[in-house]
């Protein structure tokens, strides 16, 4: 299997506060004959950093490390020329800039066939559906949400939920929604929902929504765990649990939802792609 750049295994959504356990959970089976590489004849775009230093030519980026100048890993991009990228910066022997750029892929090198364009000039517009719905998913009570508890409305409470949340076989994650105001706490479980609630009643005093999911966080952890071992060129990988589901990232997805639906259940992972193909 094929690694650049960092793995995360950690939730997409930074704001979500997903709970995990020990405990491991029954799952289906690794997955088998997954994609391994594209089609070498098929054109890819994408809008990344690349970036050479002293220690490699120019590579796309899968991940930039906030210091200056950056740093990042990713896999090799053949035919660049720094000439021909517009904007570029350069500081203690490093170069980078941020493209959208237009080639091939064969699993492990990206090779240039147009010169590379801008990429803030370029940057597609991100689909509402792509991003995570923090919306409640409880509707209100007929005077809207409240505040019934104040001592208990408060960051000591919200940790203390976290907790209950973490400890539970069938939790499967919590998360604020700031839409509304006063915020609305909101837990997950699969089992008993109302046993569920009445035990955060206890700690938690402000709107709270307790909702059903299909699969616990411990489920999903479990999946994420096969993924990072199975998939090639793997990104990112982790929960999110607004959307009760796997969220993986990789280069190319050549056929690789349609393993994993087959594989897992459809929706149950959800592929996003870097690159995408040129039609």
């Amino acid at each position: 299997m094929r690694h650049f750049g960092w793995i995360v295994a950690a939730p997409v959504a930074a704001l979500l506060l997903a709970a995990c356990g020990d405990e491991e959970a029954p799952v289906s089976a690794s997955p088998s004959d997954l994609p391994s590489s594209a089609d070498p004849g098929q054109l890819y775009t994408g809008i990344f950093t690349v970036l050479e230093s002293p220690e490699h030519g120019p590579q796309l980026c899968s991940m930039v490390a906030e210091s200056y100048p950056p740093q990042c890993g990713g896999p090799d991009i053949a035919g660049w020329n720094w000439d021909d990228a517009p904007d570029a910066e350069s500081a203690s022997g490093v170069t980078w800039g941020f493209y959208s750029v237009t080639g091939t892929w064969d699993g492990s090198t990206f090779t240039l066939t147009e010169p590379p364009l801008p990429g803030a000039a370029t940057s597609p517009v991100v689909p509402d559906d792509a991003a995570p719905d923090f919306t409640s998913p409880c509707e209100p009570s007929a005077g809207g949400w409240a505040v019934t508890d104040p001592a208990t409305a408060t960051d000591a409470a919200l940790n203390a939920v976290n907790a209950y949340v973490d400890e539970q076989a069938d939790g499967a994650g919590m998360w604020v929604d700031s839409s509304v105001q006063p915020t609305v706490l909101n837990a997950r479980f699969t089992g008993d929902l109302d046993a569920h609630e009445a035990e955060l009643r206890g700690l938690w005093g402000g709107p709270l929504c307790v909702s059903a999911a299909d699969r616990s966080t411990r489920d999903l952890t479990a999946i994420q765990d096969e993924l990072t071992a199975a998939v090639p060129d793997l990104l990112s990988v982790g929960p999110e649990v607004t959307a009760n589901a796997v969220q993986l990232s990789v280069f190319v997805d050549d056929g690789l939802q349609a393993e994993l639906d087959a594989q897992y259940g459809e929706g149950v992972v959800v592929v996003s792609a870097t690159l995408r193909p040129v039609e």
